[in-house]
This record gives structure tokens, sequence and C-alpha cells, in this order.
């Protein structure tokens, strides 16, 4: 049977498990506290859980690691994303152990995240990583974490607006290292995402049919999809080709430097969009600008939605994006439908309501 008993003020609680006996503070100066703890504790070691003064020694690192590991054996598309994620989460929680890591810290966490200028959607999809990982050390046999606090989420607004008109697409492809320009043509002609663009391999194209196979497995929604090329993006694929052959017949991918494949090119993007002055643009902007332009080009929206990888329409309808261009047009058809339709009618009421407001006035 357990104890507890009085250190100063604090009391303390003494267990045992397999015959060793540990200690461990409550932290309190209540005895209810202390007996309270020591009932969970014993119950803790009856259902085969660490001993908690075990548990209490991990460190944050700890649990990043096995978020990452997670991340690699399942193989998860969004592995990048997660690093990105724990590297930040690094800098300010490394070296502190994981009961310490309460809402009020993590609070500090956003705020001083914030101070840097990050979204607030980049600061969730980190506290959403920090999250995963209380929650798989809950899940461990035995668990590493007896406690997940409350981790809080920002309000963000997931309307997306960004595109690009076709002069602007022009102009950054110009100001791109020569090795991103064949990437920012993909993206702009078929709307597809970043990392399916920079995993394509050869072995996916066919130049003389001019398509594109994307397998099973190697797409966000894990659906196959085949995307046709013609006019100056098979001319861009071709070229790649005759370079590769060249030079770098050993290199499996079609988007690469230097014969590797293309990885993180954040810096570069950057660069380019201050140089030609659209700061602010991020390469996810393509993949709205390519479902928009089909969709004003005639293309039905079930094969829109199928080159570009769209499952649900809600999501899709957030890239069909209208612009005052738009609007401007419509308003131009509407007046064209009337003049059409009920052109007498129409010029009837406006002369007698221009005569009206001449009598008033006089």
């Amino acid at each position: 049977m357990g104890s507890f008993y009085q250190r100063g003020s604090t009391w303390w609680i003494k267990y045992y498990r397999n015959g060793k006996p540990y200690r461990e503070s409550t932290r309190s100066e209540s005895e209810t506290y202390a007996r309270k703890l020591l009932k969970l504790r014993e119950g803790e070691i009856t259902q085969g859980k660490i001993p908690s003064l075990k548990v209490e020694k991990l460190r944050f690192e700890e649990l990043a690691f096995d978020l990452i590991n997670d991340y690699k054996v399942n193989g998860r598309k969004s592995l990048e994303r997660a690093n990105r994620s724990v590297k930040h989460l690094k800098k300010f929680f490394e070296g502190i152990r994981v009961v310490d890591i309460t809402t009020d810290r993590i609070n500090v966490y956003i705020a001083q995240r914030l101070e840097e200028g990050t979204s607030n959607a980049s600061i969730n999809r980190e506290l959403s990583a920090l999250k995963r990982m209380f929650s798989l050390g809950a899940k461990m046999t035995p668990p590493k974490v007896m406690r997940i606090p409350y981790i809080p989420h920002l309000k963000e607004n997931n309307v997306r607006t960004g595109y690009f008109e076709y002069s602007e697409f022009i102009a950054l492809r110009n100001a791109l290292p020569q090795y991103l320009k064949p990437v920012a043509t993909m993206a702009y002609y078929t709307g597809m995402r970043k990392e399916e663009i920079l995993s394509i391999l050869w072995t996916q194209v066919n130049l003389e049919e001019g398509k594109i196979t994307l397998d099973a497995g190697t797409t966000k929604n894990d659906e196959s999809r085949v995307i046709y090329m013609d006019g100056e993006l098979l001319d861009v694929l071709s070229f790649q080709r005759k370079i590769r052959d060249n030079l770098y017949q050993d290199c499996h991918f079609v988007f690469f430097r230097e014969g590797k494949r293309i990885n993180d090119f954040r810096a570069a993007w950057k660069k380019a969009c201050k140089e030609v002055g659209l700061e602010g643009k991020i390469f996810h902007d393509f993949r709205r600008t390519a479902v928009r332009d089909m969709i004003r080009a005639g293309v039905p929206e079930k094969v829109t939605m199928k080159i570009s990888g769209h499952k649900t329409r809600s999501v899709f309808d957030r890239y069909n994006i209208v612009n005052e261009t738009d609007l401007k047009k419509a308003a131009m058809c509407l007046t064209q439908y009337h003049d059409e339709n009920h052109g007498h009618n129409l010029g009837t009421i406006s002369i007698s309501r221009r005569l009206r407001a001449n009598e008033r006035n006089f």
C-alpha cells in the first residue's frame, strides 16, 4: 500500500510498482489532494502504466521525435509541414518537461509567434502538431503522457482569394531562377499542388501522347489522375527531357536542380515576388488561378475538378474565384440581354423617367 506524508508544507506520496518504491511531490499543501493523487497513481499502476515519476522526466524532444517518426512510418505526405512545425516549436519548448507544457505556457508561445508576424493559420498548424504529439504519447504502451493540456486555436480566415493574371504569371516566371520556371508553368496551366509537381517522375510522363499519370497514393486525396498537356506546357516538358538526357541521365525527376529533386524554394520565390511587385503571393495561388481559368475557358466543372484533384464541391467553389472583372462582364451581359429582348420597353421607361426628372427640376 502507498502512503502520503509532508515535507515542510508540501505533501508527498509514496507508491510501489513491482516492489520498487516511487516518491512524488504533489506540489500542493492539500492533504485531500494528496489522497486523491495517491489513488490515481495506484490505479495507473494497476492498469500497467509506467510510473508517473518517469513520465515527469519526459522532455519535449522525445514527443517531437515520436511525431516525426509516426509521419515517416505512415508515409504521410505532410511530413515537410510537420518538420517545419516542429522546428518552430523546438525554439520555444526544447528542454522543457512535458508535464510543464501547460495552457499558460502554450499561450505565451502563441503570443511570441504573433509578435514575430506569423499568420494565425501557420500558428494553428504548429499547435496541431503539438496536440498530435500529446495524443501519440497518450496512446503509447506504456503511455508517455498522462495529461493532455488544453491547446487553444486561433481564428483564421479560410477564404482564399489569391490568383495570378497572365501578365503577373509571365513577370514572375521571368524573375524566377531557371530551374523554377518550368515548375511555375506546370502549376499555372494545371493547378497541380506543389508536392505533386515536384514528385513527378519521367516514368509517369508520356510525351508522345502528351499526358502525365499521377498514380494513386502520390496525390493528396490518394486518387489517380491523368493530366493532358498541350501548347506551351508540352514544349516546356519536352525541353526538360532534352536537358535531362544531355546532362543528367540518372535523374528520375521531371523537375530538378542540377540533377537533384527540388525541395524547398521559398527564399527564391519570395525574392522573385518582391522583384516584380507581387509580394504576398504564394505558390498555391497558381492552383486557384488554374481552376478559375479553366471554368472561364468553358471547361465543365466536373472535368476541372478531375484535373485539379478536388473531391468536394465546397472546396472547389473556394477556388473558383470571382473578381471585379467577372462582375463587370456580368453587368454587361445582363444589359445586352435586356437590350435584345426588351429594348423598346426599357427605352420607353428610361425616357419617361428622364422627363419626370426634368419636370421636377423646373
